[in-house]
Formats: C-alpha cells, sequence, structure tokens
C-alpha cells in the first residue's frame, strides 16, 4: 500500500520512519517533509496551510492511507474533506478537533462532562482578564485560546504580568490571531504526563505514556516552547494509574464527543499534571505529539499501520499495540535563540557518527538538504533519539551521538528524564 504523511517535523519523520517498517507498505510519500526525511519517503511539495493545496496532493498521489502530523490541516477540515472523497486518512474531524484547536472549547467540553481539570476563566478582554484575575491565586497561568504551536502558554508571577501577557496576546503582537480570546487557569503543580490513546469513536487503546520537557532551560527554567526533549519508560505509570486514566479521562471524552455529534477518531493525547489532588487535564492535543512520539514509537514492537487502520475502520482494541519494556528518550536539538528568533541555514555535521552510536536513530525536523550536506531549517533542528533496556543507559547513548553533532548556535537541554534518574 502507498502511505501518504503530512507534515515537516520530527514527529513526521518518526511516523515515516515506523509506517515504512511494515511489510505492508509499498510506497511512502511525505509532504512537505524535510531533510533527513527525504532518505527514507518521496517528499512532495504541499502548502500545509490551504486546504485547497492537501486536496489537490491527495488527488494527484491517492495514497492508500493518509496519516495527518500536525494539527493545523485537522483545524482546517482536512479528514472531513478526505473522508468525503472516499480517501482512507488518519485523524480527528475538523469538529472533533477544536479539543486543541479551542482551549475554551476544550475546558468547556471537560467541565460538562465532569473530568478533571484546573480552574479557569475565558476572557475575551483586558478588563475581563483583570477582574477574573481576582479569583485566582498567583502563579496564574495565561493561555491563548487558538493554535499557537506550543508557545501561547504564559506562567504569570503576578497580576500585572498577566494581564500584561493577556494584552499581548490580543494585540496579536504574540501569537497572532490564536490570542484573540484568552483562557486563565490556576497553575498546578506536580510531574506532567503525556498521555495518548487511539479511538475509533467508541474505544480506545492506550499507547505508553511519556514526559514532555516544554521550558528551553534545564531545571524547567525559561520560556515554553514545543518541546525540547521526552522520555518514555515501562514505569512511568503503573497499570493501575494507566486504567485509572483510561477510564476516567479518555473514555469519557471520547464518549462525550460522540454524544455531542462529533465523533472522535484518530490519536488524542491526553497532557495531564499528576497532581496532589489526583491527575488533571492541562490540555488535549489532537494528533501524535512531537517530541513524544519519537520516544513512544522506538518502544512500538507491532505493525503501526494496522492499528491506524484499526482507528478508521472502528475496530481499536487493546491488543492493536505491542510494546518493549526498554526505555527511551529524545533530546531535541535547537537552533541558537530558539524559541525566540532564529537563523537558519547553519551547516550540520556528525549526522553518520551520532547515528553509529548503539541504539540511537536522530530524527530530522527543521533542516534541509542541499548537494549531500545538511543545514538548519527551523528551531527545534533534530530529535536525537535512543533506546535501551536501562534508561540510564538510553540517556548515556542519546547525549553521546548529541556531542558528535554540532552546528552553529546549538542547544539542548541536559537533564532530560533527570527527574525519573533521580527517583
Amino acid at each position: 500500500m502507498r502511505i501518504l504523511v503530512l507534515g515537516n517535523g520530527g514527529r513526521e519523520h518518526a511516523l515515516v520512519w515506523k509506517l515504512r517498517q511494515s511489510p505492508r507498505v509499498s510506497k511512502m510519500y511525505c509532504a512537505p517533509g524535510n531533510g533527513g526525511i527525504v532518505d527514507e519517503a518521496e517528499c512532495l511539495p504541499v502548502d500545509l496551510k490551504s486546504l485547497d493545496s492537501i486536496l489537490t496532493l491527495g488527488q494527484q498521489v491517492r495514497p492508500d492511507l493518509t496519516v495527518v502530523g500536525p494539527e493545523l490541516p485537522l483545524m482546517l477540515g482536512v479528514v472531513d474533506e478526505f473522508t468525503r472523497r472516499g480517501w482512507p486518512v488518519f485523524g480527528p474531524t475538523k469538529a472533533a478537533a477544536q479539543l486543541e484547536s479551542s482551549k475554551s472549547f476544550a475546558k468547556e467540553f471537560l467541565q460538562r462532562h465532569r473530568i478533571p481539570t484546573a480552574a479557569y476563566a475565558i476572557c475575551d478582554s483586558v478588563d475581563e482578564v483583570r477582574e477574573a484575575l481576582s479569583h485566582f491565586h498567583l502563579p496564574v497561568v495565561v493561555k491563548a485560546d487558538g493554535l499557537a504551536a506550543g508557545k501561547g502558554v504564559v506562567i504569570a508571577a503576578s497580576k500585572e504580568e498577566a494581564a500584561s501577557v493577556a494584552a499581548e496576546m490580543f494585540s496579536g503582537k504574540m501569537v497572532g490571531d490564536a490570542g484573540a480570546r484568552v483562557v486563565l487557569e490556576e497553575c498546578l503543580k506536580g510531574d506532567e504526563l503525556s498521555f495518548l490513546v487511539l479511538s475509533d469513536g467508541e474505544r480506545v487503546a492506550p499507547l505508553v505514556a511519556a514526559q514532555d520537557h516544554k521550558r528551553v532551560g534545564a531545571g524547567d527554567t525559561g520560556p515554553n516552547t514545543g518541546g525540547m526533549g521526552a522520555y518514555s519508560t515501562a514505569d512511568i505509570v503503573d497499570d493501575t494509574m494507566r486504567d485509572w486514566l483510561v477510564h476516567h479521562i479518555a473514555k469519557p471524552v471520547v464518549e462525550g464527543m460522540k454524544a455531542e455529534g462529533a465523533e472522535y477518531k484518530g490519536i488524542l493525547y491526553c497532557g495531564l499534571m499528576m497532581t496532589a489532588r489526583g491527575p488533571m487535564v492541562l490540555e488535549f492535543n489532537c494528533r501524535f505529539g512531537d517530541p513524544e512520539t519519537q520516544p513512544i514509537l522506538m518502544r512500538l514492537e507491532s505493525d503501526l499501520v494496522d492499528a491506524l487502520e484499526a482507528s478508521i475502520e472502528g475496530r481499536v482494541s487493546e491488543g492493536d499495540f505491542k510494546w518493549s519494556t526498554d526505555a527511551s528518550v529524545c533530546v531535541v536539538m535547537a537552533s541558537g535563540g530558539y524559541p525566540g528568533t532564529f537563523e537558519m541555514g547553519k551547516k550540520i555535521s556528525g549526522l553518520d557518527e551520532a547515528a553509529a552510536v548503539d541504539g540511537v536513530k536522530v530524527f530530522h525536523a527543521g533542516t534541509s538538504k542541499r548537494d549531500g550536506e545538511f543545514y538548519t531549517a527551523g528551531g527545534r533542528v533534530l530529535g536525537v533519539s535512543a533506546r535501551a533496556t536501562e534508561l540510564e543507559t538510553a540517556l548515556q547513548r542519546v547525549y553521546q551521538a548529541c556531542g558528535k553533532i554540532g552546528f552553529d548556535g546549538a542547544h539542548y537541554r541536559r537533564d532530560i528524564a533527570g527527574r525519573a534518574m533521580k527517583r
């Protein structure tokens, strides 16, 4: 079968890498892809911000399966349009994807269905923000309502900072149209957890859990990013907690969406905070996470194509996935200045040497390839990933590989999975 993956990041490289391992796959396409994906799939031009461009590509390729990587095409309704044309596509509809595309929708949905989440207020002006702030303890979380590539969240230490951040969001200067509405949230304390499930609209099958590291600096300091690294281990959640998360969060979300006329098919990513009060929902993503996908798929030992088809065809079961008990980790190497302004076009060295380290796979995110050489082409450049029997060994391998890679301005966190190692 011929498979098309939409997207150009590290997540999409990991999807291409895993999907092409299936004996059922005869041809892999990725649109638009990146410098590393070129070596594993035929990369095709497309404008992911244009539904017409994606539909034209679909008409040209007519893949047997399309896998949507990033969130924007889902918000544009690509699944609705592909399905209407009879083209098999993996992912939720535009209506179902509101769980990610609108934080206010998600918060109100959680409240309607009594799914645990932080206290919140939805605001449409700075005056409303100032009024709502009187009901929150500090610090307070300020979130842009719409899609902001992981950068629309600020933890404000004072009410003045919260109001200032909200004003910048409303102005459009900070995150564009995503900040037309703002959500205030209580600041939860605990460990974050990325809990993903596969859904067919009724049933769900959990993937192994992972933990993302969103802050740019060591010790979880500095501004939020799209993610600076992630790890996954067999004991990150035990069986009892996994079952609780399925039955008290994931399944109620899928059942609630169906009851509201927006059947949810695809990957449901539940971003959770494991608090003293129990697990609470921070956010939803309506697709595979980045960089969580990299360590998660490194532990997957069954056929990903079969699992995605089960979602589309309404036959998801617990047996859709088989997992290694190994640990896996991904460390993001980023451009100098990221998540702020950064320069591109920096030559990358040492990729072959890094890939030669035992258990390592280097996933490309923001890269391009010219005349056999690789160059930076984004903020998050590479997702250097490794798998090993023990987390400590996986970390040793991944940081050994990172040390072999170089490009001007490169930076990465050296404490990914640090809290797990301390425990």
